[in-house]
């Protein structure tokens, strides 16, 4: 069986060999693995295939995947671009195991029509993503990163320490999370470790085995309404797509903390410098935008009290091990003829 071990400079070819060596599912199993690296993260991610493609998050060029998928029946990727122009051009493509929490990067209309079979790693980012969500928190809430610059530039800001300029604690407050997927529970137990009250508004999450976990639900508005710090955790869909716009933004407690490292879709950006300079957001602490990268000219550079970083909230080496290991397994799982366990199409050929 020879497969493509397409990797990036995150889920690196290397580790993708390893894995797929690793896995006691191709034990027998004569795996012939060539490799590509593509240019991402050192060369953003986009679209690939023109404006009608499906493929709306990838790296590198269709004429090089196409080059290196020959005679390969799986490939394993983070972000090589599956149009629908790769799939017929290589139709001895059986199987795309694609090492991300969703196939963004591929075609599935066109994969389920080729019959290749499409599978994605649910999970593998939830520990990074939600350790990190909460050390946006704390970094907005307590002003961590304009005291270092502002320390670094030669200014020691001990009227940081006047009432007024205080920060606040995660231990008593209450904090919403909007959104209660695999990396909204992990956000949730750290929080109540913290001696936080957690109130989650969340349509899919049965309200019984939410109050189990020891958290609260109830709708977005109470959630808003009641909560010192809201932090998202949604998926983004149709229905969620500017959930947190300037109508949301006013029914906030004022002076409320708003955390955003789950998707820039799912915020209405144009209201929040007004929303700082008023005060109604005491803080803004942001990991993803409704444009990557941001403009120079962006408001938010000038705004107050606002914690900004490049997307980086799954960007840990174990996310990389385990997103390679979890595409391996699925591998083995193509290899022995089983169900896949993270299917993303059902092709019929």
């Amino acid at each position: 069986m020879r497969v493509l071990a397409a990797g990036d400079h995150f889920v690196r070819p290397d580790l993708i060999i390893a894995a797929l060596r690793d896995e006691p599912g191709l034990e027998g199993v004569d795996v012939d693995v060539a490799e590509l690296t593509l240019p991402w993260p050192h060369e953003p991610f986009g679209p690939v295939g023109g404006p009608a493609s499906r493929v709306i998050e990838a790296s590198g060029t269709e004429e090089q995947l196409i080059e290196a998928l020959a005679g390969a029946e799986v490939c394993v990727t983070q972000m090589a671009p599956f149009t629908a122009e790769v799939f017929a051009a290589r139709p001895e493509l059986r199987m795309v195991a694609v090492s991300r929490g969703g196939p963004v990067n591929v075609d599935l209309p066109a994969a389920t029509r080729a019959g290749v079979a499409v599978s994605f790693a649910p999970g593998r980012n939830a520990t990074a993503a939600a350790e990190f969500a909460v050390g946006m928190m704390l970094a907005a809430m307590r002003r961590i990163p304009t005291a270092d610059a502002e320390l670094r530039a030669g200014r020691w800001r001990g009227d940081f320490y006047a009432y007024e300029e205080g920060g606040i604690e995660l231990d008593g407050a209450t904090v919403g999370l909007v959104g209660y997927g695999a990396i909204g529970r992990i956000v949730a137990r750290v929080l109540r470790a913290f001696g936080a009250r957690v109130l989650i508004a969340d349509p899919y999450t049965d309200p019984e085995t939410a109050r189990a976990d020891g958290v609260e639900p109830v709708e977005l508005d109470e959630l808003l309404a009641r909560s010192s710090v809201v932090s998202l955790h949604a998926r983004l869909t149709p229905e969620t797509q500017g959930l947190i716009d300037a109508d949301r933004i006013a029914r906030m407690r004022p002076g409320a903390v708003l955390v955003n490292t789950a998707r820039g879709g799912l915020l209405d950006y144009a209201p929040l410098p007004e929303a700082l300079r008023s005060g109604r957001l005491g803080a803004l602490a942001l990991d993803v935008y409704d444009l990557e990268p941001p403009p120079a000219d962006w408001p938010l550079h000038s705004a107050p009290n606002v914690v900004t970083t490049p997307h980086l909230a799954g960007a840990t080496r174990q996310t990389a091990h385990r997103a390679a290991a979890i595409t391996a397994a699925e591998v083995g799982r193509y290899a022995r003829g089983e169900k896949l366990a993270h299917p993303a199409n059902h092709p019929t050929s």
